[in-house]
């Protein structure tokens, strides 16, 4: 029919101009406010409010979160106390590593919180293969690059994994309750905690079998070789949770 060719239409230019970047993305996800009345798709009092729905709100206040939790650092203190609470063997710090991320994802976006993470994880791995090249360990370097791969891998995976947990923990969470509201309109909306209730679970079954799987099916050889166990990685943790003193304010807020 017209109406779904234009419609069409207005897909294909939004997808190009997401691809290319020809405008800025914010502006192109605003097309659908102009061009749907203009070409008769939709009236404007039904596309408005659609900007306007309260899970939005809530996927937003999500990233204000974020925003301002990497504004103070918060992030980095949450992670490094977790990690240097667990362990600093290998086996430890790539668990800590883990319940670090999975955590701070539970209430920020994936990639957001993998982004906070991974710096923390690339500091970690440089200091492994600074101790190790003075050890003058033979089979260091092999170690080291499986060793930074799991660990970078394993905030990937920790951060896909909490963002499960809570109903703003990943976009795709908030889109899924909002169109089960609209097809299930008779059924209750799916709350914050019923949300939890499934996903925490779900969680802290998939946390440690990822772990599991990492680390036992990960490397080539074991990582107990590397010899460094207690060298490193605690060291590296410590500095850095010194390096940021006590709680300021704007954390505790």
């Amino acid at each position: 029919s017209p109406g779904a060719s234009r419609m069409a239409a207005v897909t294909i230019l939004m997808a190009t101009w997401w691809i290319t970047e020809a405008i800025p993305i914010p502006v192109t996800s605003l097309l659908p406010v102009v061009l749907f009345p203009l070409l008769k798709i939709m009236p404007s009092s039904q596309v408005a409010p659609n900007y306007m729905h309260h899970l939005v709100f809530l996927l937003i206040g999500g990233f204000l979160i974020a925003a301002a939790m990497q504004r103070w650092n918060l992030h980095q203190r949450i992670a490094l106390n977790i990690i240097y609470a667990i362990g600093s063997s290998p086996k430890r710090l790539l668990f800590g590593f883990m319940v670090a991320t999975a955590f701070i994802s539970l209430w920020i976006s994936n990639s957001a919180a993998t982004m906070m993470v991974l710096p923390v994880a690339t500091a970690v791995i440089m200091e492994f293969a600074r101790s190790s090249a003075t050890a003058g360990a033979k089979e260091g370097d092999a170690v080291m690059q499986n060793f930074g791969s799991i660990l970078c891998l394993s905030v990937a995976y920790a951060a896909n994994i909490g963002g499960v947990g809570t109903l703003i923990g990943t976009p795709p969470n908030l889109v899924f309750a909002g169109i089960a509201r609209e097809l299930f309109p008779a059924s209750p909306e799916v709350t914050f905690l019923q949300w939890m209730l499934v996903g925490i679970p779900v969680v802290i079954l998939m946390l440690p079998t990822a772990w599991a799987i990492l680390y036992y099916l990960g490397p080539s050889f074991p990582l107990s070789r590397l010899g460094l166990d207690q060298l490193c990685g605690r060291k590296i943790v410590k500095e850095k949770l010194d390096a940021l003193g006590r709680m300021n304010k704007g954390e505790r807020l």
